[in-house]
């Protein structure tokens, strides 16, 4: 999907990037995809750590060719005079700055809200890190992880007699970054209204709390404490994995009545649905252990293919597990053209997920995939204005 830049809804929004790893570089990303002029501010010697997140190919980190997309590259040390001085430059172009150092940590360098809004009073200074910017646990060095075990996914996650599980990917991080995203967007179109910039504080607990649903508000009410059921759900019945005879897995859902009657028509159980306990979800979910022999038992007889042929022709949910490479294959993958190639001028085609959703009229696009340490410094600090003598000194400083 290749659209020319000016189309793209966000283009003439300028976004500094000062974070790092993967919250705030990923909201970053998300705004990039729709057209924002993204600048990447790194420390001259201490690259973004996603750089090297991962595997590599040649050495170069192919986590940055996908979390860097469409963002231009510059080196900065913030802690040097002549640093600050640039990125007050820069801030004074701004529409958005993201950040995530520890709280305080651009107060001590001059940058904090007060010298930037001054600087430029419509300025959306975006700050991200594990607790927030107050709190006992704000000044806390804290990642994703610490946010999964926290706010009581960890606790629900696995099976019942196992320990707590913690996802093996960034859940937390990627949850925030989202949030992050809609977070500028919605201190944006207050600016339309007031014409003024503010401060955006986005605690990595936070977002995923809000993902788990109404816990908070069960325990309030009911002191209901949700526990691990593994693939199992509190809430509905048959919902779990299922082995198909040739090997494969594949899940089934029935949040749904009418899909629970389908599952259970099709396998050959009509007789269940008849049961008193089968008209509410959470009726069916303290009899799974019957629902899943009779579901389970059918499609262990059954190979994927006729598993999902069967489901389809019945109306009733299901899909099979995936890795990674039967996700590059999936024909709806393909039909939306999730998993999309995009040039990279040290790699070749890379193939990446593409920007996030579809808009008719004004589409988002790829426009390249993340380049080099500092690549773009001279290029964007001379568009700022700056002099050759002035470069000079900055180099000579180490501000850059």
């Amino acid at each position: 999907m290749k659209v020319p830049q000016g189309t793209a809804p966000l283009t003439g929004l300028r976004v500094l990037d000062l974070a790092t790893l993967f919250a705030g570089p990923g909201a970053a990303t998300l705004l990039g995809d729709f057209g924002a002029e993204v600048i990447k501010v790194e420390h001259p010697s201490k690259p973004d750590p996603s750089r090297g997140h991962g595997p590599s190919k040649d050495g170069i980190g192919l986590w940055w060719k996908v979390l860097g997309r469409n963002k231009r590259t510059i080196t900065l040390d913030l802690s040097r005079p002549g640093g600050r001085a640039t990125l007050m430059r820069l801030a004074a172009t701004a529409d958005v700055v993201i950040e995530n150092f520890r709280p305080g940590t651009l107060e001590k360098w001059d940058l904090g809200w007060d010298e930037l809004s001054a600087a430029n009073p419509r300025l959306i200074l975006t700050r991200v890190t594990a607790f927030g910017q107050f709190g006992p646990y704000a000044h806390r060095p804290g990642f994703g992880t610490l946010a999964e075990a926290m706010s009581g996914f960890a606790a629900i996650t696995g099976e019942p007699d196992a320990p707590p599980t913690l996802p093996p990917f960034g859940l937390a991080d990627s949850i925030a970054g989202l949030a992050t995203a809609y977070a500028v967007m919605t201190a944006l179109a207050a600016r339309e209204r007031t014409g003024e910039g503010q401060v955006v504080d986005m605690a990595i607990i936070e977002p995923i709390l809000m993902a788990l649903g109404p816990q908070p508000t069960w325990y309030d009410q009911l002191g209901y404490v949700q526990e691990r059921s593994g693939n199992r759900s509190a809430n509905n019945a048959p919902r779990n994995t299922y082995r198909t005879a040739d090997g494969s897995w594949v899940a089934v859902s029935t949040s749904a009545q009418s899909v629970a009657e389908r599952v259970l028509r099709l396998v050959g159980r009509e007789d269940l649905t008849a049961e008193p306990w089968f008209a509410t979800g959470a009726d069916r979910a303290r009899h799974a252990d019957v629902l899943d022999e009779a579901v389970g038992g059918w499609i262990a007889e059954r190979t994927r293919t006729e598993v999902l042929a069967a489901f389809e022709k019945a109306e009733a949910a299901v899909a099979p597990i995936q890795d990674v490479r039967d996700v590059m294959t999936d024909p709806q993958y393909e039909a939306l053209d999730t998993i999309t190639t995009v040039a990279d001028p040290e790699l070749g085609p890379l193939r990446m997920q593409n920007v996030l959703f579809r808009l008719s009229g004004t589409p988002g696009a790829i426009r390249w995939t993340g380049r080099p340490h500092g690549a773009d410094t001279q290029e964007v600090l001379a568009e700022l204005g700056l002099s050759e003598g002035e470069l000079a000194r900055l180099r000579e400083e180490g501000a850059v």
